[in-house]
């Protein structure tokens, strides 16, 4: 399937929208029924970073925060933005750092993923932290933040009772309880 044609003609685009952290772009588009439309993409300057961490108790902390595009109050894993250029993994423990105050001995990249495919570029990658070192948290002026320390288990029944419903925390959370049911019996 990778191999596939893409069915789509670009006939002409437009710079919509453009900050620091998006751009919007509307193409005018042959469609793959072979009929005009139009087709608008939001591109991400950054990717998008996720952390799982895991104390040696198997709590979790989840982060909440109120989220502008949603008028709602979000828990989620600590998530950013990593710059073109950074590292991943270096972006990861600054979230980390900035949104717990948590540093990790051990890191575990568990997930890769694109967002929302069908509107936007937005691509993910979340990692798992355990032998965690506590710290202080230095979340960036345009938040503010409440950690939430509860069983790995709760944030798994959170995600299924639809009290978690970022797609970077969905996705992560369910990965990391089924990477480590598969574990558990082996």
């Amino acid at each position: 399937m990778e191999n596939q044609i893409n069915p789509w003609k670009i006939v002409d685009e437009k710079l919509v929208y453009d900050n620091p952290w998006i751009s919007l772009t509307q193409y005018d588009v042959i469609t793959p029924a072979a009929t005009p439309g139009i087709y608008g993409k939001v591109h991400f300057k950054n990717i998008a970073v996720g952390v799982i961490a895991i104390d040696q108790d198997n709590n979790t902390y989840l982060v909440g925060q109120y989220r502008f595009p949603l008028d709602l109050y979000s828990w989620e894993i600590p998530e950013g933005g990593c710059p073109e250029g950074m590292d991943w993994l270096d972006a990861a423990k600054r979230e980390l750092k900035e949104e717990t105050g948590f540093e990790a001995g051990t890191w575990t990249e568990i997930l890769t993923m694109h967002v929302s495919n069908s509107v936007s570029d937005e691509f993910a990658v979340v990692y798992v932290a355990t032998d965690l070192i506590a710290g202080i948290a230095e979340p960036e002026d345009t938040e503010q933040l409440t950690i939430q320390k509860m069983p790995f288990a709760q944030a798994v029944q959170w995600v299924m009772e639809g009290k978690i419903t970022d797609s970077i925390s969905v996705a992560a959370i369910l990965k990391w309880q089924y990477l480590q049911s598969n574990n558990s019996t082996k």
